[in-house]
């Protein structure tokens, strides 16, 4: 006999199938949510830093599936975890062809740590020449006689230490608003701002007034801000190479520049290949520049580069495998919560509903009290004490997260309770426990089964920001939580991008499955009159 597997369920639950089905939004985000979730749980076989497959002395190994220590492969009596991909790069493996790994698609573990040595970047040194304007202050009395100076003497064509005793306004013509703007400062009088250009030969000079603000008594001295003014800003990029240990240089001002300043310049180029060096200020022509050298080096976190798509941690992990795997974590964490708390909720509320009386006003007010307790303190507390965990955290959001799911399957369950299939099950003596799950619960799925995918999303998204307060998951566990809080206060674009993109997919397709159930179960849209 043929038995068609559409027949198992009983009409109603074959027309919301049909209802959710067409939902064509509804429908391929469930199918995209299995396969991701399915695609988790093999993990291990699409990322990770243990190969697949191992064929090495004629012999067959699968480290993916079994431990085995190093000295299987090495001989060298040390039974601790293998080193795989040292060893593919040991003679034993590159010398002999029969001897071969075969890693996963992205042979990267969530816990591995990415050797800086590994990591392709540049070696050469960008070499940044821009134009720098000169700047100083100068000190004057009421007379505008300088009184004191740091750096001007280039502003009054002087050196510094002649600086002293000449008459501002000698050199520069200050014009009746900017002796105005000194003269509220001798007066004690708040001022804004003030700045005026002044020619000096073929530049120009940029004396600025800060804002003043009154004081106890009058000041002695009021300070006057120089600075060049400079119309064309010069800025150049040059590269230096050690291999050639020459600059490559697109335009004539390097080759304009003093054998001693590119012996300088070469010579700073040379150490930043091993450390970071300051700028350098040279002068040419009675210019003044500013030369930086800039080389990327490899710290972490580090960007995308390579075979690490999605960048590197602030530990030297890859971002893709992390957050591959705290894709499982998320997944595993909300699908035990939601039905841990349905299970506490349900039964707790058909409890209530069911008898009602004293027992549901007490467990009311008892839900109640429950609801009132501060879930975050009680599991800072909890985990102070115990240590943080996976376990530790499932159940104290449990504790607290059937409450919602209690209301409703108690109203459910008054509502039901006086049904005439239930006091038909009353007449024929079958007992409460009976009554309860086998005959009223089957009617009254329709909140757990519309609620699941949205209190998915609230867990999913509960167990993300603890992680990125600190009181979720314990380190070093894959978590996109914490690949966020590593990003806090710091522009790792990738640590804020693509987590929160798995984030934002996760929450958007069970919204979507959400609301496909929602209106799978909603008769209303299908009884209303056209």
């Amino acid at each position: 006999m043929r038995i068609n597997p559409a027949t198992w369920f009983d009409p109603i639950t074959r027309k919301r199938a049909q209802r959710f089905r067409a939902s064509r939004r509804a429908y391929y985000s469930l199918l995209i949510m299995v396969f991701l979730y399915l695609a988790s749980l093999m993990a291990e076989l699409i990322c990770n830093d243990r190969p697949l497959y191992v064929r090495y002395e004629n012999e067959s190994w699968f480290p993916v599936f079994f431990f085995y220590p190093e000295d299987t492969f090495t001989g060298n009596g040390r039974l601790t975890r293998p080193d795989y991909k040292a060893i593919n790069a040991s003679p034993a493996f590159t010398d002999n062809d029969d001897n071969f790994m075969i890693f996963p698609l992205a042979p990267f573990g969530p816990q591995e740590i990415i050797e800086a040595a590994s990591i392709p970047v540049k070696n050469q040194v960008e070499i940044h020449l821009q134009q720098e304007p000169r700047v100083g202050a100068v000190d004057i009395d009421r007379d505008f006689i300088i009184k004191s100076q740091r750096r001007a003497g280039w502003f009054f064509q002087t050196n510094d230490t002649a600086v002293n005793g000449l008459n501002f306004s000698g050199v520069y013509a200050t014009p009746a608003a900017f002796a105005e703007a000194v003269s509220l400062r001798f007066a004690n009088k708040p001022a804004a701002p003030y700045s005026q250009t002044f020619p000096l030969g073929k530049r120009l000079v940029e004396a600025r007034l800060s804002p003043y603000k009154q004081r106890s008594r009058e000041p002695k001295t009021v300070r006057i801000l120089l600075k060049e003014v400079i119309k064309e800003n010069v800025e150049e990029k040059w590269l230096y190479s050690p291999e050639s240990r020459q600059i490559t240089a697109t335009d004539n001002l390097w080759d304009d520049l003093s054998p001693v300043h590119g012996a300088k310049i070469i010579e700073k180029a040379e150490a930043r290949l091993l450390a970071p060096v300051g700028a350098l200020r040279l002068e040419r022509d009675g210019v003044n520049y500013r030369v930086k050298f800039v080389k990327e080096d490899v710290r972490f976190p580090f960007r995308p580069i390579g075979r690490h798509l999605f960048g590197i941690d602030d530990a030297g992990r890859d971002v893709l495998a992390r957050i591959f795997y705290g894709l499982r974590t998320s997944l595993n964490f909300g699908l035990l919560l939601v039905v841990t708390s349905m299970i506490i909720g349900t039964i707790i509320g058909a409890i209530q509903g069911y008898y009602g009386g004293k027992i549901d006003l007490a467990g009311q007010r008892l839900t109640e009290i429950w609801e009132s307790l501060p879930f975050l303190y009680v599991l800072i507390l909890l985990g102070s004490v115990y240590g943080r965990s996976f376990i530790l955290l499932l159940v104290v959001y449990g504790i607290f997260n059937w409450i919602g799911v209690s209301y409703y399957m108690r109203a459910e369950f008054l509502r039901l309770r006086s049904q005439p299939f239930v006091e038909s099950a009353l007449c024929l003596g079958l007992p409460d426990r009976k009554i309860l799950f086998r005959h009223i619960l089957p009617n009254a799925l329709v909140p757990l089964t519309t609620f699941f995918p949205f209190y998915l999303v609230g867990a999913i998204g509960t167990l993300a920001a603890l992680d990125y307060l600190g009181f979720g998951l314990p380190p070093p566990t894959a978590s996109w939580g914490q690949l966020l809080a590593q990003a806090q206060g710091q522009a790792y674009w990738w640590l804020i991008l693509y987590p929160s993109l798995a984030l934002f997919l996760v929450i958007l397709l069970c919204v979507f499955i959400g609301e496909g159930v929602r209106n799978a179960f909603d008769p209303r849209q299908y009884s209303r009159l056209e």
